[in-house]
């Protein structure tokens, strides 16, 4: 089981536990804030837009090209910007921290 950070825009830091489905899905469970998913995870709205500190960026890696194009049209995306949607629950993720996109 994986263990996460989420930091909200408010530097709120709330600790979740998973072991599948995507990262949106696990914020939206526990209610983050600021993790709408209103395209319930198709890689299509980019409101599931988080940072990966970048310690943690070899657990979670770079964005494919569909991802990479739609944060093209997200103003605030970082060189650590992805849509949470797109990064699986696993063991491999476990301990990461991520912020919520403002």
């Amino acid at each position: 089981m994986a263990q996460i950070t989420f930091i909200s825009s408010d530097n709120k830091s709330t600790v979740v536990s998973g072991n599948s489905g995507n990262l949106m899905e696990l914020a939206l469970q526990n209610k983050i804030e600021g993790i709408e998913g209103n395209c319930g995870g198709v890689c299509s709205c980019a409101t599931c837009h988080i940072y990966v500190q970048p310690e943690d960026w070899t657990k979670i890696g770079p964005p494919n090209e569909m991802e990479s194009d739609m944060l093209e049209f997200d103003d605030k995306t970082t060189n650590y910007s992805r849509l949470s949607c797109q990064i699986q629950v696993t063991d491999a993720i476990d301990g990461i921290v991520v912020n919520v996109a403002k």
